[in-house]
């Protein structure tokens, strides 16, 4: 059953240096403030996953934290690059990493099959496409029932699935509402889970029509960091902060300028500052 917890605390316990970790959010419930706590406790040789791979890898990766990285898109969502993992893959600044590039079914085929405790993910997929010629992990199989060829990729299953979610209750179940993403896939696919939190409460209350509840017993740790999922947005609680995205860009495009906004921002700073970056946007009346 899920443990409730300090953020310091669900890391320092469920991510290790080596783990593979998922990071899902799909532009909404990114879990920015766990992937920060990540930082500060300074883990290492990280395989990170993601369908779509934004600002916290960017982050992840110009901090050293990462040796490869598994996605199908990676991008400042609405801006442009990823400069820090631009960096790393060009310039092998800081450390060179391994990249390994499928399109969006293929990811999420491959979380559903790890969630479905299979070893591959089986799709109509990459037909003609060029990643079959830079992946090695994209395959190709005959159906033995009508041998059609088909796709193949190995099945996700991340040591470590984190996600942000609008609530949880005392037990431990957790409430998503919103874009969902593959969030539920990933947890499901994963030895282990984090759920950081808006608010803990003592009822869940009635979910919206397009809510997921994860059960307890799908969950590690759950954690309450209200305001852990900005600069994206939670649906009913707080607006995505588009100037914050635009922002990076630039800061992120200089070496010397990123490690600065990093101390500044991340490793000498509490998870309490995402509640505060937060308040303003709570006064606009937009969540």
């Amino acid at each position: 059953m899920a443990k409730i917890q300090s953020l310091h605390d669900a890391v320092a316990e469920n991510i290790h240096d080596g783990d593979s970790v998922a990071f899902e959010g799909f532009t909404h419930l990114i879990p920015h403030a766990a992937a920060h706590e990540v930082i500060r406790q300074g883990r290492k040789d990280l395989t990170v996953i993601r369908m779509t791979p934004d600002m916290i890898y960017d982050q992840l990766i110009g901090m050293g934290c990462v040796k490869k990285l598994i996605f199908s898109f990676a991008g400042n969502p609405g801006v442009g690059l990823l400069r820090r993992l631009r960096d790393a893959v060009e310039n092998g600044w800081p450390h060179p990493i391994e990249i390994e590039e499928h399109s969006h079914a293929a990811m999420a085929n491959a979380y559903e099959a790890g969630a479905s405790g299979l070893p591959c993910a089986i799709f109509r997929g990459y037909r003609g496409a060029e990643l079959t010629r830079v992946n090695p992990n994209i395959r190709f199989i005959k159906c033995p029932f009508t041998g059609e060829e088909l796709a193949a990729v190995p099945a996700l299953r991340p040591d470590v699935t984190v996600i942000h979610a609008q609530r949880a209750d005392r037990k431990g179940n957790v409430l998503l509402e919103g874009i969902v993403g593959v969030q539920k896939e990933a947890v499901l696919a994963a030895r282990r889970a984090i759920v950081t939190v808006e608010e803990i409460v003592d009822d869940l209350a009635s979910p919206s029509p397009n809510a997921c509840i994860l059960p307890s017993w799908t969950v590690t740790s759950v954690v309450k960091v209200p305001g852990g999922a900005h600069p994206s947005y939670v649906q009913g609680v707080y607006p995505r902060d588009n100037a914050a995205y635009i922002e990076w860009d630039k800061i992120a495009s200089d070496r010397d300028n990123f490690l600065t906004w990093m101390t500044q921002n991340v490793t000498n700073v509490s998870p309490d500052v995402f509640a505060s970056r937060v308040a303003p946007l709570l006064k606009t009346g937009d969540a």
